[in-house]
């Protein structure tokens, strides 16, 4: 595989990236990435649920391989409107107040406007708080203070806002010329874009799997159901591509293609791990085997929803998960190298 695919992969990213899909407000991002799949080439179409499901081709339909990855992100939304006209927000999958504090916000409202925000703590000024430092950061002790001239209830409700509303992190991307990726909800768009530049490998070479390829882009992993349904018949293995994980006591970097082991749910199914770790030394990708103490994904729900099926879980490195989270084209790159070598397996 070219490495003109990782550049593509990142591209995507990117533009994906500038779309907010908090979980439960993902439907601009699905057509999106619809829309990018069926410019390649391929029948995509979006599932009752929300997400994005794509067959990419392939011979034998009763040996199918599932590859599942989501465009849902952490986010919040507005649990009450103050007297003051700020918002007190509840979060949106394993979002955190203390990470999420001075970040820019987009208040999507249901009448269609958008109103920018920061989210602060309450009383945030250390020149006038004198337990700035000691106050516990939780959605409790911080707000929305938004960047219009609203300073009551009403004001806020006159703008259109209502509780319900969705409050989306500004991602504030950017990739360095070194290749390092630097953005918030990497995790897991990132994935998206690379099981986009599969697809364009696969159409661009030509290439007919041995296997039935399917694709199913979920849009609720964040809160734990995301993979539950959309499994055709005759799949027999899925692999979540989603972020790999970086920090004390892992082997994986940011340049590195992760292969979890084990996480919160358990091992994941012995055969699929090793034929993964094949794949990574035939293609010559730089890769880890690591166990993630804190972590679940969507293949994880698929079971659960009572397929049978054996599961697998890679992804390009992700430094700072659910913060300011970096990785690296060399990490996507090696990502890509180990889809390419499970189909030769």
């Amino acid at each position: 595989m070219e490495r003109k695919y990782a550049d593509y992969a990142v591209e995507k990213t990117v533009e994906l990236l500038g779309i907010d899909s908090p979980t439960g407000y993902t439907k601009a991002a699905a057509e999106a990435v619809k829309d990018w799949f069926c410019a390649l080439g391929y029948d995509a179409r979006l599932t009752e649920k929300g997400g994005c499901f794509v067959d990419l081709g392939g011979e034998d339909v009763n040996d199918g391989l599932l590859l599942q990855a989501h465009v849902d992100t952490l986010g919040a939304m507005v649990c009450e409107i103050k007297g003051n006209g700020r918002l007190r927000v509840t979060n949106l999958g394993g979002m955190r107040a203390e990470n999420g504090e001075t970040e820019n916000v987009r208040v999507h409202c249901r009448n269609g406007a958008v109103c920018e925000g920061t989210l602060q703590l309450c009383n945030p000024s250390v020149h006038v708080n004198g337990s700035y430092g000691d106050t516990k950061r939780s959605f409790d002790t911080t707000e929305v203070v938004l960047d219009e001239d609203i300073d009551s209830a009403e004001d806020a409700r006159a703008f259109g806002m209502e509780v319900g509303d969705i409050v989306c992190f500004d991602p504030r991307t950017r990739v360095t010329p070194s290749g390092y990726i630097k953005s918030r909800f990497l995790d897991d768009k990132l994935s998206v874009g690379i099981l986009l530049a599969f697809a364009r490998w696969l159409k661009e070479e030509k290439i007919t799997p041995k296997r039935r390829i399917y694709v199913h882009i979920t849009v609720y992993e964040e809160v734990g159901h995301g993979g539950s349904a959309s499994v055709p018949a005759g799949v027999t293995e899925s692999i979540s591509v989603d972020m790999g994980c970086v920090g004390d006591g892992l082997s994986c970097t940011e340049k590195k293609v992760s292969i979890c082991a084990k996480d919160s749910g358990g091992p994941y199914h012995y055969d699929v791990v090793g034929k993964l770790i094949e794949a990574a030394k035939a293609t010559g990708a730089d890769y880890a085997v690591d166990v993630y103490p804190f972590y679940g994904s969507d293949v994880e729900t698929t079971l659960r929803a009572g397929n049978d099926l054996r599961h697998g879980l890679i992804g390009a490195g992700v430094f700072a998960s659910h913060g300011y989270e970096r990785s690296h084209v060399d990490g996507v790159f090696n990502t890509l190298k180990v889809l390419e070598g499970y189909l030769a397996l």
